[in-house]
């Protein structure tokens, strides 16, 4: 199984609620376990768990194509950008390992901005964790960065479990106290003065058994 997270810009005043057609009917084909999509201001990201192999945003959502602003950085522009796993406490080991075994009363997705010259630091720490499993976290949780932007998926109520795929470090670095990490000095605070991570509009979510 494939986790895909991707970010693209809508035009201005686009409007996107009725793009989720193509996303349902992969997760009803079995291709995709679970597909969502999410707005934050014209922001738009794509959270999808693909069964065999990843598949594009602009395949998973092309009804959006025409209301995205293209995005340069590449020989060629696009309308999507992906965006990396930075952190996840849990990992699909198998579809059975990553079936849901209760129902899912919320799925959301988040963001917060990073101070840039912090970012070296947060993946640091974070990979650490994770990969020392230093301790254990909602198992469907994933954030996931692009430049300083960092996305989260989140599903309530949450699920913590112990991972099934080991750890890829055998050191202990990471602080016994998390706080020690500082991750307050990580981000950059809102307008209202709120650190951390603020809640955005779902735009829909679907799952296999749904």
């Amino acid at each position: 199984m494939h986790r895909v997270i991707a970010r693209a810009q809508l035009k201005r005043d686009a409007i996107i609620e009725t793009c989720g057609e193509t996303m349902q009917q992969l997760v009803r084909s079995g291709q995709l376990m679970t597909g969502a999509a999410f707005r934050w201001g014209n922001h738009l990201f794509v959270y999808a768990e693909c069964m065999n192999e990843p598949l594009e945003a602009d395949v998973l959502m092309p009804e959006a194509t025409e209301l995205l602003e293209d995005w340069p950085g590449q020989a060629a522009k696009r309308k999507w950008v992906p965006m990396i796993d930075v952190f996840h406490f849990n990992a699909p080991a198998s579809r059975e390992h990553w079936l849901r075994k209760e129902a899912v009363e919320r799925r959301v997705g988040r963001v917060a901005h990073l101070k840039p010259e912090m970012a070296a630091s947060y993946i640091y720490y974070h990979y650490q964790l994770q990969e020392e499993q230093a301790f254990h976290g909602p198992k469907y949780e994933i954030i996931a960065m692009h430049e300083n932007l960092l996305f989260g998926y989140q599903e309530f109520p949450a699920v913590v479990e112990q991972p099934e795929l080991p750890g890829k470090l055998g050191t202990s670095g990471t602080p016994s106290n998390w706080g020690d990490s500082r991750m307050d000095l990580h981000f950059q605070p809102w307008e209202d003065g709120h650190l951390y991570f603020k809640p955005i509009e779902t735009l829909f979510a679907y799952y296999g058994s749904e």
